[in-house]
């Protein structure tokens, strides 16, 4: 017996497609505007989370952006090199560092926050106000789904 033929995915109607999508050209677009503080994509998403809290663990630092530990390994390593981030003895645990902001990254918070908010409003653009409040919602429950089932 022949196994049946696959059945074509519409580009058009794939949520997955449609937001890895949206996803790679708001990252474009953040790429374009934050290259000029010599800082990439990719180092984004740690330095918003050090924003909000300085000085905590790598593994930590994994748990907030959903990055694997040798990826935020390398990550780090690029952004110590690109004077963003200092590592220091975790004081109750020498064996462990702790992961701190430099007083660079620290200036370049409101531009890259700005940067962010500019994607964020182009995206967004003619969208009415519950219409975006109800989009962010209903991708953060795809992504507490995709999140429970991958908890098993």
């Amino acid at each position: 017996m022949e196994p049946p033929e696959a059945l074509p995915v519409d580009r058009r109607t794939s949520l997955e497609y449609v937001i890895n999508h949206l996803a790679r050209l708001m990252e474009q677009a953040l790429r374009d505007r934050i290259a000029e503080y010599g800082v990439v994509p990719g180092q984004f998403a740690q330095l918003l989370a050090l924003y909000e809290k300085d000085g905590i663990a790598q593994n930590e630092l994994c748990e907030k952006v959903r990055i694997d530990q040798s990826t935020m390994a390398h990550t780090l390593k690029r952004m110590e090199r690109d004077g963003l981030i200092l590592r220091t003895a975790d004081p109750a645990d020498g064996r462990r560092a702790l992961i701190h902001l430099t007083d660079r990254a620290r200036e370049l918070q409101g531009p890259l926050v700005a940067a962010a908010l500019d994607v964020n409003a182009i995206a967004t653009a003619g969208f009415p106000d519950p219409q975006e409040e109800h989009f962010l919602r209903m991708a953060r429950r795809a992504i507490g789904n995709l999140d429970a089932d991958r908890a098993g």
